[in-house]
C-alpha cells in the first residue's frame, strides 16, 4: 500500500479561489468602451506570459492592458479592476486548513504580482503553508518540469512522497510526468474523496 504523501501541492486558480475571466473582460471591455469579446481578443495578444514570469511589474502589466485595449486607467481603477473577477472557494479552504500541520502544503501558481499581492491579504491560509512558489517569483510556469522541482525541493520531497492538484489536465500531466501524483481537481468534495483514497 502507497503510504501517504508527505506533501501537497496545489494550485491557487479555480481551487483555492475562482477566477472568472468572462467578469474580468466585462469589466474593463466597459471601462474602455469594447464588447467583452474584442477586450478579450485585445487581451490575447498581451504578454500574460510575461506576467505570470515576473518580467512584467505592476506598472509594466497596466501599460500592457491598458495600451491593448486603448484607454488610459490610473493604477488604483486599474488594479481594481484587474482583480475584481476573483472569489474565494469557501467550500475548500476549511479543509485545505484542516491539513495544516499533518501534511507539507505547497501553493504552485502560475500568477502575476498584482493578483498575487491582491489575493496573499484575502488568502490567511497562506501563511501557514511551508512554501509559495508563485510563478512571477520564481520566473517559472507551469507546466515546465523546474516549477515542481522547486517546489519539491523547497520541502524536501521526491516526486513519489508528493500530490499535486491543479484545474488543468495538462499541468496535472507535467506533474504525474515527473512521479508526483497529480490529481485534477473538480469541486471541494471531490478534493475531499480524493484526499480520502491518499491517506489524508
Amino acid at each position: 500500500m502507497t503510504p501517504p504523501p508527505r506533501a501537497l501541492l496545489l494550485d491557487l486558480g479555480n481551487v483555492l479561489v475562482f477566477h472568472d475571466n468572462g467578469l474580468l473582460f466585462r469589466g474593463l471591455g466597459a471601462r474602455a468602451g469594447l464588447p467583452p469579446a474584442e477586450a478579450e481578443r485585445r487581451l490575447s495578444g498581451t504578454s500574460w506570459t510575461a506576467a505570470n514570469r515576473g518580467l512584467l511589474g505592476a506598472e509594466g502589466i497596466r501599460r500592457d492592458v491598458c495600451g491593448a485595449l486603448g484607454v488610459e486607467l490610473p493604477a488604483e481603477e486599474f488594479d481594481a479592476l484587474w482583480s475584481s473577477h476573483f472569489t474565494l472557494h469557501e467550500a475548500v479552504l476549511p479543509r485545505v486548513e484542516g491539513l495544516v500541520g499533518r501534511v507539507k502544503l505547497v501553493l504552485v501558481s502560475n500568477t502575476n504580482v498584482l493578483h498575487a499581492a491582491f489575493l496573499r491579504p484575502k488568502l490567511p491560509v497562506l501563511e501557514r503553508f511551508d512554501s509559495l512558489v508563485l510563478s512571477c517569483e520564481v520566473g517559472l510556469v507551469k507546466p515546465e518540469p523546474a516549477i515542481y522541482q522547486e517546489a519539491l525541493a523547497r520541502v524536501g520531497c521526491a516526486p513519489r512522497e508528493a500530490a499535486f492538484f491543479d484545474d488543468l489536465p495538462e499541468f496535472v500531466q507535467a506533474a504525474n510526468a515527473l512521479g508526483i501524483r497529480g490529481h485534477l481537481f473538480t469541486t471541494a468534495d471531490a478534493f475531499d474523496a480524493q484526499l480520502k483514497a491518499l491517506g489524508l
